[in-house]
């Protein structure tokens, strides 16, 4: 069975790159637009790893992330985060927060792709 990838972005043509891609590589992806939704869909449907952009409308990457691993149900899910974030405290926030790395806009998909396979198989 394919494992699922929830990509938690609000910029759409990101959102739909990310998911393409991992969708040809035997990955089962789904967007959510924004920190509410996503965290929402967690809930419900735990996925096996979670793609994060930091600047959203609402609750951002930092509030989702926190969130996550905060929450015993959920905190084993690696997270990526993906950031167009200038501050250079960015990284080691979000490493801080328990995500698995960050990689800062515009990525390469190809490392992107070599991180998820690192991470999930």
């Amino acid at each position: 069975m394919a494992k699922k990838i929830l990509i938690i972005e609000d910029e759409e043509d990101l959102a739909m790159m990310v998911q393409a891609r991992l969708e040809v590589n035997g990955y089962q992806a789904e967007v959510m637009p924004d920190g509410e939704t996503g965290l929402e869909k967690i809930k419900v449907e735990p996925p096996d790893l979670i793609i994060l952009d930091i600047v959203m409308p609402g609750l951002d990457g930092y509030q989702v992330c926190r969130q996550i691993k905060t929450d015993a149900s959920v905190k084993h899910i690696p997270i990526i985060v993906l950031t167009a974030s200038g501050q250079k405290d960015a990284e080691d926030k979000c490493l801080a927060m328990g995500a698995a790395c960050c990689m800062r806009k515009p990525f390469d998909p190809a490392k992107l792709l070599g991180k998820v396979k690192e991470l999930i198989g």
